[in-house]
């Protein structure tokens, strides 16, 4: 969701040249699978336009070409150094939340089912880190 909510804002902004925005992941486990159907239901009901989008696992050569790596939890953060040894310490890896002032995960809608509150989260970190790269 973060990808395409950080799409939106950043067109609406009318700064899209300046940005090159993708998800990966930091497992195989959705590696190949498209957006999950409530994720999907999620967006269309907050007007948030998406395509066709299918998990593949971030490549130590996508982390260094990258200028910034958003993370949604500490879990991304462990896996990513296994993939990548620098993640543990680059600066260019930061939290979402974070730019919030929050130094806390996304709450992590796998668990509980509860899409709206990811949301809420993914849109103020969202809107936050476009204001920071202002």
């Amino acid at each position: 969701m973060a990808e395409f909510v950080m799409k939106k804002l950043v067109k609406e902004a009318g700064r899209e040249k300046e940005f090159d925005i993708d998800s990966m992941a930091v497992s195989g486990e959705e590696w190949g699978n498209p957006i999950y159907p409530p994720a999907k239901a999620k967006m269309r009901e907050h007007g948030i336009p998406f395509g066709e989008h299918h998990a593949h696992k971030i490549t130590p050569e996508e982390f260094a070409a990258a200028d910034l790596i958003i993370i949604m939890d500490e879990s991304n953060r462990r896996l990513l150094r296994r993939i990548v040894d620098e993640a543990a310490d680059s600066p260019k890896v930061q939290m979402l939340m974070s730019y919030t002032g929050q130094h806390r995960d996304v709450a992590d809608p796998w668990y509980t089912g509860d899409f709206e509150t990811t949301y809420r989260d993914i849109i103020a970190g969202c809107t936050a880190l476009l204001k920071a790269l202002s």
